[in-house]
């Protein structure tokens, strides 16, 4: 697979407030989504989200799924040791090793660029996505959109859904796009606002697309690195890198199992 032969980054970072939805008063059912829609349509477009994205928006719809998704995540309350088994660590690993040894070119390329090490990159794909296996079946949009009118985290993902919406303004996404039940798309299930940021075009076709492989690879190799990643540095706890693994999850069971799964795949 060639990489990097035209690389195009992005967008730039989305630095935007939940201050921004005063007018958008959230809610915890879904009887108040459509005036939470009218209400942040003006906010979006002040944002500078387009007439695509206001029509994503405006077609979104209310995602029950996602909110009993948000409501029960209970293998990010586990020990490390069931964590681990219940996400097949040991699947994980043996298939890193084996994509990494099958392209080896490739990962190396990423580490060039990037200073990201294979086993990082592997580890977050397989426990992702199963390595694209499954990348997701809830429309991105409506997902993305549900979180941020619901009450419980409003001003985390205010800003991925104006991303999402950015996204269809590009063409990277649409309305119908799928993805997981929060709105994360691709390969690694970047969040909507780090897909526009941090996105990047690696196999040249002149488009960020998170379901193809080199794009979603080289994307999360480049948001690691502008989160501060420091090449030849260490990732275990304790080392430079792995608050930087903190940066993609904020659970600290997967961020100690990623470190632990790259370790066992870069051997």
């Amino acid at each position: 697979m060639s990489v990097f032969k035209t690389l195009i980054i992005a967008g730039s970072a989305l630095t935007l407030s939940a201050a921004m939805a005063a007018g958008a008063p959230c809610g915890n059912n879904a009887s108040g989504f459509e005036r939470w829609k009218a209400d942040f349509a003006k906010d979006a477009k002040a944002a500078g989200v387009g007439q695509r994205g206001l029509q994503a928006l405006a077609s979104a719809q209310y995602s029950t799924a996602t909110i009993r998704a948000d409501r029960n995540q209970k293998s990010f309350k586990y020990s490390l040791s069931k964590f681990m088994s219940v996400r097949g660590a040991d699947t994980i690993v043996a298939q890193g090793r084996k994509r990494k040894a099958g392209n080896p070119g490739f990962y190396q390329s990423l580490e060039k660029h990037f200073g990201v090490p294979a086993g990082v990159l592997l580890a977050i794909h397989g426990m992702e996505t199963g390595f694209g296996g499954f990348m997701g079946d809830t429309p991105v949009v409506s997902a993305i959109t549900t979180l941020a009118y619901d009450c419980r985290r409003p001003q985390f993902f205010i800003p991925h859904a104006i991303g999402a919406l950015k996204l269809v303004d590009r063409g990277t996404i649409t309305a119908n796009t799928r993805g997981a039940k929060h709105g994360e798309l691709g390969h690694t299930q970047f969040l909507p606002g780090n897909a526009y940021s941090y996105g990047i075009d690696a196999s040249g076709d002149g488009r960020v697309d998170l379901y193809n492989l080199a794009d979603a690879l080289a994307s999360t190799a480049n948001f690691l690195r502008k989160k501060g990643w420091k090449p030849g540095k260490g990732y275990q706890q304790g080392q430079p890198n792995f608050r930087v693994i903190k940066e993609w999850n904020a659970a600290s069971v997967y961020q100690q199992a990623i470190a632990i799964m790259a370790a066992r795949i870069d051997g």
